[in-house]
């Protein structure tokens, strides 16, 4: 679900209108820069969410999230359950910047957020009830849930899953890396609702124009001071 109103925060003070950013921060970026923004926020997926329960090796975390990014997906869950984490030297390549990530520390509470939201659970986990990914329709909203490197996922989402899918392999081997497996079902679901729906995109105008604010304050890094003292004089209110 989108997760933005109409005002965006400038400090613990002050909220502005989106209008208000687009019409003083807007004309501060370049047109290259307002262009690539536009392009990005029209082609952005809200109704998709990626939910990562439980992963060891924070390396995979940027990998999923910069293939989510890149394919147009805004909506991204990470679930932490336990404080063992591998770190890594892998990076979003500034991913994290342009996805709203929300963060867990348990899967029920992840689950009844998703479900009150109106998404159907899709775990990928092998069992006698799988669907191959293609069979699935994620022309709705759905939530694609990947687990651990070791476990996989909690029986806890096994049980709140609408359904558990897997990706057809045809070698020896019986699962892909998580950063892997993410890349190849985000893509598939891409261009699945590219072929139902005619796009992956999933926003209206006016979430676009809000969206749009927000990576004007993401991109202009003065644009939270220039906003205050905007403020400050009574050139908005």
């Amino acid at each position: 679900m989108f997760p933005y109103g109409s005002d965006i925060e400038v400090n613990t003070h002050l909220q502005v209108n989106h209008q208000v950013v687009l019409e003083k921060i807007g004309p501060l970026l370049t047109d290259e820069r307002r262009q690539k923004i536009d392009k990005v926020v029209a082609q952005r997926n809200f109704d998709t969410a990626v939910v990562l329960e439980s992963i060891y090796d924070r390396g995979n975390v940027s990998a999923v999230m910069r293939s989510a990014e890149g394919l147009g997906f805004g909506n991204f869950h990470v679930i932490e359950t336990s404080e063992k984490f591998k770190e890594s030297n892998r990076v979003t390549q500034g991913a994290d910047k342009w996805v709203e990530t929300k963060k867990w520390k348990k899967t029920t509470d992840c689950v009844k957020s998703l479900k009150a939201e109106g998404y159907k659970i899709f775990v990928t986990h092998l069992d006698a009830r799988s669907k191959p990914l293609h069979e699935i329709d994620f022309s709705g909203k759905t939530a694609l849930v990947l687990g651990n490197e070791r476990d996989g996922v909690s029986p806890e989402m096994i049980e709140a899953a609408d359904a558990t899918i897997i990706i057809p392999m045809s070698g020896f081997v019986q699962s892909f890396n998580i950063s892997v497996a993410g890349a190849l079902a985000l893509y598939h679901i891409s261009q699945d609702r590219l072929k139902r729906l005619g796009t992956n995109a999933s926003l209206t105008e006016e979430e676009q124009a809000i969206l749009r604010a927000h990576y004007y304050m993401r991109t202009q890094d003065s644009s939270y001071k220039v906003l205050t003292e905007l403020f400050d004089r009574g050139a908005i209110v």
